[in-house]
């Protein structure tokens, strides 16, 4: 059973950026992909960005292309969301998520509890 516990979520400023980082239990964690989800108010959960588990692959959803960086440090067991440029759009609880395999195709199965991001105009 895999643990992921995130933080780094806050209130920032419009244009302003926050580094989430999720911390991940067991010693399976570099065998996988892993996601950043979130969920708006009244909206469903969404994608944002995922890396494949050597982190030479990654995904971004089309709204954060360009702001958004994720990476993973197999060393610490964690997995980042560097977020710059930040809009009132992205405040949402943001979820980490590991995959069902080594590529995010696969689907996800373990999350997180979540982390609250809100920007403000």
């Amino acid at each position: 059973q895999v643990q992921l516990v995130e933080s780094g979520g806050g209130l920032v400023q419009a244009g302003g950026s926050l580094r989430l980082s999720c911390a991940a239990s067991g010693r399976t964690f570099s065998s996988y992909a892993m996601g950043w989800f979130r969920q708006a108010p009244g909206k469903e959960r969404e994608l944002v960005a995922a890396i494949n588990w050597s982190g030479h692959t990654t995904y971004y959803a089309d709204s954060v292309k360009g702001r958004f960086t994720i990476s993973r440090d197999g060393a610490k067991n964690t997995v980042y969301l560097q977020m710059n440029s930040l809009k009132p759009e992205d405040t949402a609880v943001y979820y980490c998520a590991r995959g069902e395999g080594s590529s995010w195709d696969k689907g996800f199965g373990s999350w997180g509890q979540g982390t609250q991001v809100t920007v403000s105009s």
